[in-house]
């Protein structure tokens, strides 16, 4: 061989060993998402739930304790973390609208490190797939999306997604067998909790968990940064988990919550008449035709008692997957991120489910750990789920697109305590064309509902239909609206003038 050629050899090697080196000091992302997790967790104060796993994890991360989403339902929250955007500018509301055929050009956040060298993947819920194509929006990520995992061949896949029941599935069989596209069959069997003896693998969380495991092993080992997402199903609807984590709760000394009614002087536009959990079999005999959902306090504990099961599920399902990030070194250089999308009622102003801008929807679980951090750092200001993409890419060193609508938390994580934002914003849309815009300072949430008007637009005061102030230092449990309170009336100017800036700001970004 000519030494010109082993020359060349060499020099090859020593590039490409630079460059793999250079890859490889990249940090990696673990992005998991849980669906309906609410700050019910022993590191956000809320110590009836047993999480053991999240807890180690919050030990060595800094936990955001004022965090809002902006829109607490599943498609618009998501939407609107993974594309650094507000509600308004990804238009997306409900649970129908693809993302991409309001906004088509958005670089999505795994897409943004994908085009940055970096293997994104993902397993179960990201995006809600309701506001996505087929691939789960195929070009954020470079490996194909995976959303069916192999369960246990004594159990077999759940039934309808979720339950393990023989009985139930029984019945889903028989229906099919019956009218073969029956396309209410799953309505059919749905209830709203399950409670069996059966392996961690047999639901959906747990066999997902296994395969995100084996991913981690081959990112791991491939040389290259990976952004790998793993989204969590529970505590969602329906509340499923094996007995062994409801076995770890006593009922009858579950807390109820303390103010079951509407607030005093709160308008009915703020409410909703819980209709996702009304649609499940055991809670049809308990509408009682009212506009809002008034269940037995046995059924409500039980509800209660399933989400904290299922948290206690999952907690050990993430609990799998950080051991083995551990194990495998891979922690040494990996960024930990977990969110929950919104909260959850549980009864609390007569609301069960989400769909609100009450506190108890919109507060929600944020935490954050750096390759090398040693201890927990809380973060008591204002954040917001836009916060999420900006504050990923700074710390994967990767430029952003133009008019993100969050700011960057990583002055945060380095332990600076003096606030990046002074509020949150939240929304919700109501019939009619209203839509609800929920400011909330540390201590007040400020709250207008808007008639035909969002703020990509120009806003009409006379359109205000109604609004709403709580002012959580003498009433943390929003039991009063003080809107119309003469001894609030300085605190409400201020805040409708805060908010109509952020209006006129927002509109200024879809203008330039």
């Amino acid at each position: 061989m000519k030494p010109k050629f082993l020359a060349f050899l060499s020099l090859s090697f020593l590039f490409l060993t630079t460059v793999i080196a250079q890859e490889q000091k990249k940090p990696n992302v673990l992005f998991i998402a849980v669906d309906d997790l609410k700050p019910y967790l022993n590191f956000y104060g809320y110590a009836a739930v047993k999480s053991p796993n999240l807890d180690k994890l919050a030990e060595k991360s800094t936990v955001f304790m004022s965090n809002y989403c902006q829109q607490a339902v599943c498609a618009p929250t998501r939407a609107s973390l993974l594309t650094g955007l507000r509600p308004d500018r990804t238009q997306v509301w409900d649970l129908k609208t693809l993302i991409r055929d309001k906004v088509p050009q958005v670089v999505t956040l795994p897409q943004l490190f994908k085009e940055n060298g970096y293997t994104t993947a993902a397993l179960g819920k990201i995006f809600d797939q309701r506001s996505v194509d087929k691939k789960h929006d195929e070009i954020s990520w470079s490996e194909p999306y995976k959303n069916k995992f192999k369960f246990p061949d004594a159990y077999g896949a759940p039934v309808a997604g979720h339950y393990q029941n023989p009985e139930l599935k029984k019945k889903y069989g028989d229906i099919l067998e019956e009218t073969p596209n029956n396309p209410k069959v799953k309505e059919n069997i749905k209830v709203s909790t399950e409670a069996l003896d059966v392996p961690d693998e047999a639901y959906a969380d747990g066999a997902m968990v296994t395969e995100a495991i084996k991913d981690l092993k081959k990112y791991g080992k491939a040389g290259k940064p990976f952004f790998l997402a793993v989204g969590i199903r529970k505590p969602h609807l329906p509340f499923v988990a094996p007995k062994k984590y409801w076995d770890l709760y006593d009922r009858s000394k579950i807390e109820l919550a303390k103010w079951q009614k509407p607030s005093i002087d709160g308008p009915a536009i703020a409410y909703h008449n819980s209709g996702e959990l009304r649609g499940y079999n055991d809670i049809v005999p308990l509408n009682n035709n009212t506009e809002q959902l008034s269940l037995n306090e046995d059924k409500q504990r039980e509800l209660i008692h399933g989400y904290y099961a299922s948290i206690s599920y999952i907690d050990a399902q993430i609990g799998r997957l950080l051991n083995e990030l551990k194990a495998s070194g891979l922690d040494k250089n990996t960024i930990i991120i977990l969110w929950g999308d919104h909260g959850w009622h549980f009864g609390d102003h007569n609301l069960w489910n989400k769909h609100s801008n009450f506190e108890q929807a919109t507060r929600t679980p944020l935490v954050i750990s750096i390759p090398g951090q040693k201890e927990k750092i809380l973060y008591n200001h204002s954040t917001e789920f836009v916060d999420v993409y900006p504050t990923l890419a700074e710390l994967a060193q990767i430029k952003t697109p133009q008019g993100l609508d969050g700011k960057s938390l990583v002055p945060a994580l380095k332990g600076v305590q003096t606030p990046i934002k002074d509020f949150a914003i939240s929304q919700y849309p109501r019939k009619d064309n209203h839509m609800g815009y929920a400011l909330r300072t540390k201590q007040y949430r400020y709250v207008e509902w808007v008639k035909d008007f969002r703020t990509t637009g120009n806003f009409n005061a006379a359109n205000v239909h109604a609004i709403e102030l709580y002012d959580y230092e003498k009433d943390p449990l929003e039991t009063k609206n003080v809107a119309n309170d003469p001894a609030y009336k300085q605190i409400k100017e201020d805040l409708s003038n805060r908010m109509h800036k952020f209006y006129a700001e927002q509109a200024a970004k879809v203008k330039k």
